[in-house]
């Protein structure tokens, strides 16, 4: 990641290993992002507990990089009252899409990704997933066993 915001140091899957992590990829000019994914997003951290569930947020540029900057991104996060982590994807090398969402081969945004207690990626999901849906999902893998 480029830069964190709404998190003291930077964070990476090993150090969230032993709690589920649902990592949201957006863009703040993406409406299902503003409309369904981000709001999911604070759902989940509401119902679930933060030793449990990791939340975090991925803005994931691959257009219109003109406007999408940090500092817009920061005035979006205080409008939109994001507080969980949200690191933003480094620039890719070879065409528009960004590191992570090239590697994770995540097709656009909103995309979801579930990571499982040990860090494995057990679910990615391009687009709307109903709530129940992904709180089934996300309370499934807090049943299984913790990383050893």
């Amino acid at each position: 990641m480029s830069r964190w915001f709404n998190t003291e140091h930077a964070l990476s899957l090993s150090s969230l290993r032993g709690r589920v992590v649902v990592v949201e990829a957006f863009q703040m000019l993406c409406p299902g992002c503003v409309q369904h994914g981000l709001p999911q997003v604070q759902k989940l951290q509401r119902l679930f507990p933060p030793d449990e569930v990791a939340l975090v947020g991925l803005h994931t540029v691959f257009e219109h990089h003109e406007v999408m900057t940090p500092a817009a991104l920061e005035v979006f996060i205080h409008e939109y009252r994001l507080d969980f982590p949200i690191g933003v994807d480094e620039p890719g090398q070879d065409g528009p899409m960004p590191r992570t969402m090239a590697a994770w081969e995540l097709g656009g945004t909103p995309s979801l990704v579930l990571i499982d207690r040990q860090g494995r990626m057990r679910m990615r999901h391009l687009g709307s997933l109903e709530d129940m849906a992904l709180g089934a999902a996300v309370a499934q893998l807090m049943l299984e066993p913790a990383a050893e």
